[in-house]
């Protein structure tokens, strides 16, 4: 829980500063605002969820909609997990280390996990977890009672936080040809994504820039000799 206390950390805290001041300005419950960021665990989701509510929205196409909005974070899932589940996987705690795998937990477990013990990685992936939602569940409620001495335009700012940090992390972590073949090509596909149907248009430009990257790594020697 003490390597959530990071900048990364803290920059997702001050984002959820700004969710707590929209759902105070919904006039959404604090309490259903806190227990979404707990079991939801995806900002963009969460905003979904809740302003489809304030809406008034129907039910099954709002829960379509967060689903949709959830999907991009299954590719992270599925990369991240191999440093999850330590040398003996077992099923209860990789669903549990699956749930807290959002933007930053996705960009800190690459940092933080390989330095830790294999034995150990469940047990700290899940803390770390812990630790960034519990972050992230403070900085809601500190919106939320606070959201009057912040101007709206500024709690609306707060919101674009955590996608600017995850740009420039991606960034700092990039080491290798296929990093950055990766964030060049998501870059230039969305553009041409935005709008998708469903509002899938990170999920296909983080997918086709990451599976486009793959492939032209993977042949490149081949080309060259």
């Amino acid at each position: 829980m003490a390597g959530a206390a990071a900048v990364p950390g803290f920059v997702l805290m001050v984002t959820f500063v700004g969710f707590g001041g929209l759902l105070h300005d919904l006039a959404f419950p604090i309490g259903a605002g806190l227990l979404s960021t707990l079991l939801v665990w995806a900002l963009p989701a969460q905003v979904i969820l809740v302003g489809g509510l304030a809406a008034g929205t129907s039910l099954p196409a709002l829960a379509l909609a967060v689903c949709l909005s959830g999907v991009r974070l299954l590719p992270m899932v599925v990369s991240v997990m191999p440093l999850m589940r330590g040398p003996r996987p077992r099923l209860w705690s990789e669903l549990l280390c699956a749930h807290f795998v959002a933007v930053t937990m996705w960009v800190e477990g690459f940092r933080l996990l390989p330095k830790v013990p294999a034995e150990g990685r469940p047990a700290y992936a899940c803390g770390l977890g812990m630790g960034l939602v519990g972050m992230s569940m403070a900085g809601t409620a500190f919106g939320f009672y606070l959201t009057n001495a912040l101007p709206g335009p500024l709690a609306v700012a707060l919101l674009l936080l955590t996608p600017i940090s995850f740009t420039i992390l991606l960034v700092r972590n990039a080491k290798q040809v296929v990093d950055w073949l990766a964030i060049g090509l998501g870059t230039a596909i969305m553009p041409l994504a935005a709008g998708a149907p469903g509002g899938l248009d990170l999920f296909w430009a983080g997918v086709g820039g990451g599976t486009l990257a793959f492939l032209i790594d993977r042949y490149r020697p081949r080309a060259a000799a």
